[in-house]
């Protein structure tokens, strides 16, 4: 399997930011992609973030297996996070933020009332990997509401801040990917998921991955998707070759055009075609 490794320069400088940024904030709102609930987290925010209030977010969690996302919601809640499933997409779940902020929050609102302050904001730090829905939960949280100005990197030199209502507001970070995947399965489940710019990955070994896990945890998708038959013990690549026959995928006469069958693997995968799909467990 290739090496994935993807690190731009502006995340280093996004990474200042927010460590510049940190003590402003009550609480930090982390999103991650529920299909890989751990390979989508980033190992920094945790040493950013403590003594902070923390919620995680599963976002895209209706394209995760359901079952799943309440195991890691268990397993989130246990670590002491508050923890939500939603789609920012749809809205769904977004709601219920407001609820979850509160309780995050108690023991801020307890120290202020003790000074006297009362009413103040919680200041909030929303934070994830690319490609991991931060913009369209962020807009989906704030509706038409949205104080935000310009939204082009480097428009805006100061700091972001949005004000949601009397009780919230938030600040945008840039989107965070670790400098190194200490574990490259990780790499491999964030290229599967698209956090990755996709020149930097290999879609048909990535393809074959994908079909071979399939094929073990989710047996019986990929036949009733693509309308094949998949004997026992088959290799992936085969399994490949069979879509490529079933979808009359050809280059030029008998030759199967293996890249773009593997491309539409992983772009059904990634939108949810083949079915609800977690690709780690807690």
């Amino acid at each position: 399997m290739a090496n994935y490794q993807w690190y731009p320069g502006h995340m280093t400088k996004a990474k200042r930011m927010m460590q510049e940024n940190i003590k402003l904030i009550d609480l930090v709102i982390e999103l991650v992609d529920a299909r890989v609930p751990l390979s989508s987290r980033n190992p920094d925010i945790d040493e950013l973030g403590r003594n902070k209030s923390r919620i995680i977010l599963l976002n895209k969690s209706d394209l995760a297996d359901s079952a799943k996302n309440k195991l890691w919601m268990e397993y989130f809640s246990q670590k002491g996070f508050h923890v939500l499933e939603v789609n920012s997409k749809t809205g769904a779940g977004v709601r219920s933020i407001q609820g979850v902020v509160q309780k995050a929050c108690k023991e801020k609102f307890e120290r202020d009332r003790k000074r006297g302050i009362l009413n103040r904001p919680v200041r909030a730090m929303v934070v994830g990997i690319p490609n991991v829905g931060k913009s369209t939960f962020i807009n989906s949280l704030a509706g038409k509401a949205c104080t935000k100005t310009g939204n082009r990197p480097g428009v805006t030199k100061g700091k972001q801040w949005i004000r949601l209502n009397k009780s919230l507001e938030l600040l945008d970070t840039p989107g965070i990917l670790w400098p190194k995947f200490d574990d490259q399965t990780v790499g491999h489940r964030l290229a599967m998921i698209g956090s990755m710019n996709d020149e930097v990955v290999h879609l048909d070994e990535l393809a074959c991955e994908l079909v071979g896990f399939l094929c073990v945890e989710y047996p019986g998708m990929l036949e009733k998707r693509y309308d094949i038959e998949i004997p026992e013990g088959q290799k992936p690549y085969e399994i490949i070759k069979s879509v490529c026959i079933s979808k009359k995928c050809f280059l030029k006469g008998e030759e199967l055009d293996i890249m773009k069958i593997s491309a539409m693997i992983v772009d059904d995968f990634r939108a949810g075609r083949i079915g609800k799909i977690t690709l780690e467990m807690p």
